[in-house]
Parts: C-alpha cells; sequence; structure tokens
C-alpha cells in the first residue's frame, strides 16, 4: 500500500528553518532517505517552494478565483512530502516518527494513497487510465 507522508510547519517552525545549516539539513534528511531507499519505501519525496510562490485557485465562485500566496490565516504550511510503498499505516507511521523534520510547530499527516484496483475496473476512464499507466511502466 502507499501512503503520503505530508510535511506540515507551523509558520513559526518554517520561519525557524532558515536558522539552519543549509548543507546540514540537506546531510540529515538526505541520510534519513537513503535509509527509506535501502528499506525499498520511498516511491517519492519531494519539497516544495515557499509558499510566496504559490496560488490557491478557489472553485467557491465561477469563474473559479485564483489567488496569490501567501496565504491568509495559515496556521501550517505544507512544505514537502514523501510516498511510501510499505505494508500497512502502522509501518507508515513508524517511518514518520523517524523524520528528522521534527520539533514543535512539525507535523506529519499521513494518508493512504487510493490504488487504481479500488475503482470500478468496467469503468471507460478507469480503464483509460490503467492503459495509460501500464503504458509508462507504472502498473
Amino acid at each position: 500500500m502507499k501512503y503520503m507522508l505530508i510535511m506540515r510547519a507551523t509558520d513559526d517552525a518554517y520561519a525557524g528553518m532558515a536558522n539552519f545549516d543549509f548543507d546540514e539539513m540537506l546531510a540529515t534528511v538526505g541520510a534519513f532517505n537513503e535509509e527509506l531507499i535501502r528499506a525499498g519505501v520511498l516511491v517519492a519525496a519531494e519539497g516544495l517552494t515557499d509558499a510566496e510562490e504559490g496560488v490557491v485557485v478557489d472553485y467557491s465562485s465561477e469563474p473559479p478565483l485564483v489567488t496569490d500566496g501567501p496565504y491568509g490565516e495559515t496556521k501550517e504550511l505544507f512544505n514537502g512530502f514523501y510516498i511510501l510503498n510499505v505494508a500497512s499505516k502502522e509501518e507508515a507511521v513508524e517511518w514518520a516518527k523517524r523524520s528528522p523534520i521534527s520539533g514543535p510547530g512539525f507535523k506529519t499527516e499521513i494518508r493512504r494513497v487510493s490504488s487504481i484496483d479500488e475503482f470500478p475496473q468496467d469503468n471507460e476512464w478507469v480503464k483509460r487510465e490503467r492503459a495509460w499507466r501500464e503504458s509508462t511502466g507504472q502498473l
């Protein structure tokens, strides 16, 4: 099963990361990533640019409203993610507990990634997606 570990931080915790030595942070996170790779569970891992560079598309109106970052009322910023292929949610939790990106103001949300096998296989759109995934080596 695949699980997404969503790395979140409060504004203060995220700002505090600016005080970390960048090379030291890369070495620490790199060592954790290497553990995930050696364990054979890492599918993807990406960091995100600052919220100031992002936009939000709000579908509450027609046409949708596009707002530049930074976002108002931000309590926690989503600043990166991992996708792990593990046997259970409990295993995903154990990996999250080992994350070097931790401390006050940091959280990891864990969500299972749905598999295409969970959708009706006789649906035309599911068939098309399955064919695309097979053609690109994703199944």
